[in-house]
């Protein structure tokens, strides 16, 4: 069984037992959340797809722990015109356990 759920603009698929990294969010580390925005499901080789969303149906999971992701550089340059600007970023991130799909 697996499903397809929508958080922080992003869409992730998702099984019982997987740890994914999404978008930061502020709950606590160990705190048990609930996702409710479920696009698509399959259970016993059968599909349920929303219109945009399937009703009664949602994702448990646990927070495990937040951070950051690797760092990227931003380089800027603009040719003939003596202008660079390099920025680097660490985009920050929450991992979460997937515990149970509900439908």
């Amino acid at each position: 069984m697996y499903a397809i759920i929508a958080t922080g603009g992003k869409q992730y698929l998702v099984k019982e037992g997987d740890v994914v990294k999404i978008e930061k969010l502020e709950q606590q580390e160990g705190e048990n959340i609930k996702f409710e925005q479920v696009l698509m499901l399959e259970k016993d080789g059968k599909y349920s797809f929303g219109q945009p969303l399937l009703e009664n149906c949602f994702v448990e999971g646990k927070i495990v722990r937040h951070g950051k992701g690797k760092k990227i550089v931003v380089l800027k340059y603009k040719p003939k015109k003596r202008y660079e600007k390099k920025i680097g970023h660490r985009q920050l991130f929450t991992e979460i356990k997937i515990e149970k799909i509900s439908s």
